[in-house]
């Protein structure tokens, strides 16, 4: 059976296992998958992720990081963009997540990039997640 919202399931996994503590998480891979596991990574939310390519689609093994005290680094990850409702934001609308304490990952047209990144680069394009 195919999933409607493959980038909703992601974000689901990574949220429930940082709820419950686990280490990592593995995840059925994607490109798309692969690049937002590479910003999470840049932008310090993550230890680190492997891809595995061993089967039919292959495996994302991401590492999940905590603080000193257990606290988790990610307190927050929703969906945007839905696949019933897209969302696109010019380079001078792009939002601010938490004031910029927080980041939004968009899929512009140079590549999946933070919110910085995009105004930074003054492209626009759909608004997949936010992380705080």
């Amino acid at each position: 059976m195919s999933m409607s919202d493959p980038l909703a399931d992601m974000l689901t996994r990574i949220r429930n296992a940082v709820m419950v503590k686990y280490d990592s998480v593995a995840i059925p891979k994607s490109n798309v998958k692969v690049d937002v596991a590479r910003v999470l990574k840049e932008e310090g939310y993550i230890v680190d992720y492997s891809v595995n390519d061993e089967g039919p689609q292959g495996t994302l093994n991401i590492d999940l990081k905590y603080g000193p005290d257990g606290e988790s680094v990610i307190t927050g990850i929703k969906r945007v963009s839905k696949p019933g409702l897209r969302q696109y934001a010019k380079a001078n609308s792009i939002p601010t997540v938490l004031n910029g304490l927080g980041i939004a990952i968009v899929s512009t047209s140079k590549g999946i990039v933070t919110d910085r990144a995009a105004r930074q680069q003054n492209t626009g394009g759909e608004v997949l997640c936010e992380v705080w």
